[in-house]
C-alpha cells in the first residue's frame, strides 16, 4: 500500500465504520449476514450486502435464460432482506444497503468493497466441493490481506 493511499483511509481505529456480507441465497451465507448485522449493529456501522451474479461461460450458449435465472435470485434475496429488515423494525437499527454487480464472486467483492471502503468482511463458507480445487471466496479474500475477514460456519 503506498503512503498516499493510507494517508486517505485509516482502517481499524474506531470499529469498522462499513462491513461487506457476502450473499448467494446459500445457508451459509444468510447465517453470514445475520452475523453481519449484529455486527454492525453493535458497532453503529453500515452493513453492505452484496450479491455477485455469476457470469457463467456456459450461459453465453445459454442466452438469456441464465441472465433471467440470476435476476430472480437478487429479486428473492431482496424480498428476503426486506422481511427480515421489516420484523425487526423498532426492535434495532440497522443501517444497511444491497448491491449487486455480474461477475467473478471474489472480484465483485473486492471491487464492493474498495468502493464502499470497507474495514470489514464477512462471508459464509463454501459449500461447495468444488471449490477444493479453485480455493474458495472467502480463502482467496484471506489471503489477499486487505481487510479483516470473518468466516461463518
Amino acid at each position: 500500500m503506498d503512503e498516499n493511499a493510507a494517508a486517505r483511509f485509516e482502517r481499524g481505529t474506531d470499529g469498522p465504520k462499513v462491513i461487506v456480507v457476502g450473499i448467494d441465497g446459500s445457508d451459509s451465507s444468510w447465517r453470514a449476514a445475520a452475523y453481519a448485522a449484529g455486527l454492525a449493529r453493535r458497532q453503529s456501522s453500515k452493513l453492505a450486502m452484496v450479491y455477485v451474479q455469476p457470469v457463467l461461460p456456459v450461459g453465453a450458449a445459454m442466452g438469456a435464460p441464465v441472465v433471467d435465472a440470476t435476476d430472480e435470485v437478487t429479486e428473492e434475496l431482496m424480498t428476503e432482506i426486506r422481511r427480515a429488515t421489516e420484523r425487526l423494525a423498532g426492535l434495532y437499527h440497522l443501517r444497511w444497503e444491497f448491491h449487486t454487480l455480474r461477475g467473478d464472486p471474489y472480484n465483485g467483492m473486492v471491487q464492493m468493497a474498495d468502493e464502499l471502503t470497507a474495514d470489514a468482511m464477512v462471508v459464509g463458507a463454501s459449500e461447495s466441493a468444488g471449490h477444493r480445487i479453485m480455493g474458495s471466496v472467502a480463502v482467496r479474500l484471506v489471503k489477499a490481506g486487505r481487510w479483516p475477514v470473518t468466516v461463518v460456519p
